[in-house]
């Protein structure tokens, strides 16, 4: 049993471990019963005391009465080979390993994270560190559900993931979410009576929590139409993506929205009332309702073409993708550090945080896309799609697919997945057309 407390305090508990021994023979086919040994009881080769920073403590606090000031400036020296003593947070764990024989401190570990240990051993008077990296094993998990009420429900109450951390289904299905963006708006479009399945790896620490997880399969049917989104990695190095049965990019070329989702505000129009201006005008955008400080993300690939106040815009950053589109995002709090004039972006990369900057009444953002020098309505048009495997891995897509396809069919009580000729190339993405940025403010 290990003692846990907060705050200062030096008290210890003695470890008690009962050992039962049965003997046995290790020549006899057939090893006769002599019985069972009484209870053999040990005490611990150490003695375990366990704390935890308190909001505003410092980790040399915690530390007085149990080590003293002499081997605290040791031991902190130590821990800086891997971690900041002054940026402990509130809530860091920290465990005091004293010898059983003579209770003298024999080694204190620091939790830094919950992947990584720093493992402090003192010897002969001197303190060393080392950086001990949480244990984890991969599982898969495979599983079916209905929608009754939302997705949301189906997957958190699927008495099949009970043992799952909340917060663990919650990343799971924002990893439906964001494979399937581009073909169903889950928050809109779920109907009773949609089914779902999917195959997850994950990666599982000892207490069950999830370090990182990846759909490796998935199946989709949302009003009788049935989406697939298998996962491909052709070159092993983690980069891979999306594609349906037939090796056609599951992604669009730009992201549905740039935030997590959250509630609209003002849709694309020709005419609204500006709440500001107390004018009718134009809104050649999309606003976005959210908490200030919200992450903005890039909807496609591109080059940041500008960074700066934009008029009633306020903070603003655009960028210019392929085939001519350019995408602006208005109203920032402020830029993320590192994205400047001329930063390549990768879709979903984050590129600065919703505020109030410029023209607006509260904390929104407002998102254009741009096409041939017009903005067009970001829910309506026709985005391209991204690349379908390419030719060269065809045969290798083939075999990943076959296997993945054979893992929802594997899920109880589903059913066969439909046969798919994979063997020709799939149609070219449709290209979009060329254009020039506008350099017109437009409205907000």
């Amino acid at each position: 049993m290990h003692l846990v407390r907060t705050g200062e305090g030096t008290g210890r508990k003695w470890l008690a471990v009962a050992l039962g021994v049965a003997a046995t023979a290790s020549c006899s086919p057939e090893p006769p019963d002599v019985g069972t040994l009484d209870a053999l009881y040990a005490e611990p080769a150490e003695d375990i005391l366990i704390l935890r920073l308190t909001d505003g403590q410092t980790l040399g606090q915690l530390l007085e009465g149990s080590v003293s000031y002499n081997q605290q400036a040791s031991l902190l020296l130590a821990l800086r080979e891997h971690a900041n003593p002054r940026r402990m947070p509130a809530g860091t764990e920290v465990t005091l390993r004293f010898r059983q024989e003579d209770q003298g401190l024999r080694g204190v570990d620091v939790a830094v994270s919950r992947d990584q240990t720093v493992r402090l051993t003192r010897i002969d008077g001197a303190w060393s560190s080392d950086l001990v990296r949480t244990p984890i094993y991969l599982d898969t998990i495979h599983t079916s559900g209905e929608v009754e009420s939302s997705l949301w429900s189906a997957v958190v109450r699927n008495s099949a993931l009970n043992r799952m951390h909340e917060g663990d289904a919650n990343r799971l299905i924002d990893a439906l979410d964001r494979v399937f963006q581009w073909q169903v708006d889950f928050s809109r479009q779920t109907r009773v009576g949609d089914t779902y399945r999917f195959a997850y790896e994950r990666e599982i620490r000892p207490d069950g929590s999830m370090r990182s997880g990846r759909l490796l399969a998935a199946e989709f049917v949302n009003a009788s139409t049935a989406y697939y989104a298998i996962w491909f990695d052709g070159n092993g190095d983690g980069d891979g993506s999306y594609y349906d049965l037939e090796g056609r990019s599951v992604r669009r070329a730009f992201l549905r929205r740039p935030l997590e989702y959250r509630r609209i505000s003002s849709r694309f129009s020709g005419s609204r009332y500006h709440p500001i201006l107390k004018t009718w005008r134009a809104h050649r955008g999309i606003d976005y309702a959210a908490n200030r400080g919200t992450p903005i993300m890039a909807t496609s690939d591109g080059v940041v073409v500008h960074r700066a106040a934009k008029g009633s815009f306020g903070n603003t950053v655009e960028i210019r993708h392929p085939n001519g589109f350019i995408t602006r995002y208005a109203h920032l709090s402020r830029f993320r550090p590192g994205v400047n004039l001329g930063t390549r972006v990768h879709q979903t990369d984050i590129i600065g945080y919703v505020g109030m900057t410029g023209l607006a009444g509260g904390p929104h953002l407002h998102y254009e896309i741009l096409s041939e020098g017009q903005q067009i309505d970001p829910l309506s048009v026709d985005l391209p799609a991204g690349d379908p495997v390419p030719s060269e891995a065809r045969r290798q897509w083939l075999g990943d697919m076959t296997a993945r396809v054979a893992l929802l069919e594997s899920i109880p009580g589903a059913g066969p997945i439909r046969t798919v000729v994979v063997d020709e190339e799939p149609d070219e993405p449709d290209g979009g057309g060329a254009g020039a940025q506008d350099d017109r403010e437009g409205s907000q």
